[in-house]
């Protein structure tokens, strides 16, 4: 006949500890008790580990009268992960800086007659913040429209020495991008033969002001 002793006050200490290492939550103390021998001294062993852990790498805490072990708080910023969440341009952000590619300098009236469709002050907002786009200059037309162009961070994303290594009619029509029975007298825009000569330059600090291009994108 085996004699079982009662475990001490180190070893319900030790139990209590691991029960709450591996609790997919805070426990209460009554939830410990279940799982300990009847008497044992919950109280006394989470007391003892609320003070072993004290200024520890990891401590003991309560929670709504529940028991959990946590990151120290001065040691949160070892468990923060920074990273960079890749934006996805909607159909019309993409559409448009074809267009914007192909065709600058460009109002947006001639992006929204080239798209055949009206065009969300959002997008070109988007295209601006992202650095994809930047404003070039004013129509030299009634109105003074804002032209638009592509920046250097368009050619960096898309891997482009300069806007002559834009594809042509034929990369597009191997890609898929054209349909083989061209009209006639359909030809690809060329970015590289745009004209600067009516726009007017835009004054110094206009570039830099984010209102000014909202104001601006908006009054098109």
């Amino acid at each position: 006949m085996s004699i079982q002793f009662a475990p001490d006050h180190m070893e319900i200490e030790r139990r209590v500890e691991a029960l709450l290492f591996a609790a997919a939550g805070p426990l209460s103390a009554a939830e410990i008790a279940r799982r300990l021998p009847e008497g044992a001294d919950v109280g006394g062993a989470i007391s003892a580990l609320r003070e072993r852990y004290q200024n520890r790498g990891v401590e003991l805490e309560c929670v709504a009268d529940r028991w959990r072990f946590r990151t120290a708080a001065d040691l949160s910023f070892m468990m923060t992960e920074e990273r960079e969440e890749p934006r996805r341009l909607s159909k019309a952000a993409l559409e448009t800086l074809a267009i914007i590619a192909y065709h600058q300098p460009c109002t947006r009236a001639e992006i929204e007659s080239v798209r055949g469709v009206s065009l969300s002050k959002g997008t070109l907002d988007l295209l601006l913040e992202m650095g994809f786009v930047k404003l070039k200059g004013r129509r030299r037309t009634p109105g003074r429209p804002v032209t638009y162009a592509t920046a250097d961070k368009f050619l960096e994303h898309f891997s482009l020495a300069s806007l002559y290594d834009l594809p042509g009619v034929q990369e597009m029509k191997a890609a898929g991008l054209l349909d083989l029975s061209i009209p006639v007298g359909f030809e690809v825009p060329d970015p590289t033969r745009a004209s600067d000569e009516d726009d007017v330059p835009l004054l110094a600090g206009e570039e830099d002001g984010p209102e000014f291009a909202q104001d601006f994108v908006s009054e098109d």
